[in-house]
């Protein structure tokens, strides 16, 4: 005898398939992330986990035994970083190399948006034009400065020659120079980077309600005025995104200086990676050169958060 539909029984059997389908749907997002999870966690979490237990152990790539971890010789890579003369230079490098692109590619940038949000005839020209600097290879922005700042044949010498700044004997050798090394290697850097952020805060400026500018102008308000009151504020929140993007892209420099200057004269332009490659990969110290890895990403994670709070601040990530 079949069960009655208003049985308990029979209720029960009416409303399981809907658990089951409201189970299947649940847990259908979850299986289509599923394969794409599963590649990360072979290709990025396995390999940071076991750098992670590579920078405690005395790893160096001729010598396979000294792969083994103790407790007592755990932290002895980041004792040797800590009075190391040559990191504590090269994160200062790379501290002045982050904080002089940052700002000034910030300062140019934000000029250049301004300039493009006013103009009205020809903008998506400027815009793809603006864009060129970002279809080069950072490798091939290194070999391109790297002759213009040549002493001998460099364009940059030879313009400074021929508007008689400088006599022919006397050549300014940009990339050995102790100061004038690290001042090529920001330029280079500058050039390469001003396309996204002009872009980013192009896109805010445009998005600005036209409003508030209009009332500006009914009370008299002048054309820096209304930047600085205005403008300049409303664009806290794409200033800190174009800032947050590009300081962990810039601190990242490996392909410029290695070109340029291969942190030369005597270790003078050495960034944080291009020193982790030299110990890690020239001198096969992969312990020492993990250390220092996860050194820079906790600095890394530190400076993101900074930046996230400043987000949260401006309101615009809750």
């Amino acid at each position: 005898m079949a069960a009655d539909s208003n049985s308990p029984l029979g209720q029960g059997a009416a409303t399981r398939p809907v658990e089951v389908s409201r189970i299947e749907a649940g847990f259908f997002p979850y299986s289509l992330i599923l394969p794409a999870a599963i590649l990360i966690l072979l290709v990025v979490g396995f390999p940071l986990l076991y750098s992670l237990y590579v920078s405690f152990t005395p790893y160096e790539l001729l010598k396979p035994n000294s792969l083994n971890f103790t407790t007592a010789r755990a932290l002895r890579n980041y004792q040797k970083l800590l009075n190391d003369d040559i990191f504590w230079r090269s994160l200062l490098n790379t501290i002045v190399f982050l904080a002089v692109t940052v700002n000034v590619s910030y300062v140019i940038s934000m000029a250049l948006s301004q300039l493009l949000s006013r103009v009205t005839v020809g903008q998506s020209v400027l815009r793809t034009l603006l864009m060129v600097p970002m279809m080069f290879a950072p490798i091939l922005v290194g070999m391109q400065f790297r002759w213009f700042f040549n002493a001998n044949v460099g364009l940059v010498n030879n313009f400074l020659i021929s508007v008689g700044l400088i006599q022919e004997q006397g050549q300014i050798a940009w990339l050995v120079d102790v100061p004038l090394g690290m001042i090529t290697i920001i330029i280079a850097s500058i050039w390469m980077n001003i396309p996204v952020m002009t872009i980013i805060l192009l896109a805010g400026t445009l998005s600005l309600p036209t409003e508030t500018f209009e009332a500006a102008e009914v009370d008299g308000a002048s054309g820096w005025q209304k930047f600085r009151f205005i403008t300049f504020p409303l664009l806290a929140p794409f200033s800190y995104i174009a800032l947050t993007i590009m300081s962990l892209d810039i601190a990242r420099a490996f392909d410029i200086v290695r070109i340029m200057t291969d942190g030369g004269p005597a270790r003078r332009t050495e960034m944080l990676w291009t020193y982790i490659t030299r110990l890690a990969i020239e001198d096969t110290k992969f312990g020492l050169g993990s250390a220092m890895s996860w050194i820079t990403v906790f600095l890394s994670v530190l400076f993101t958060l900074y930046f996230f709070r400043q987000l949260v601040k401006a309101r615009i990530v809750r």
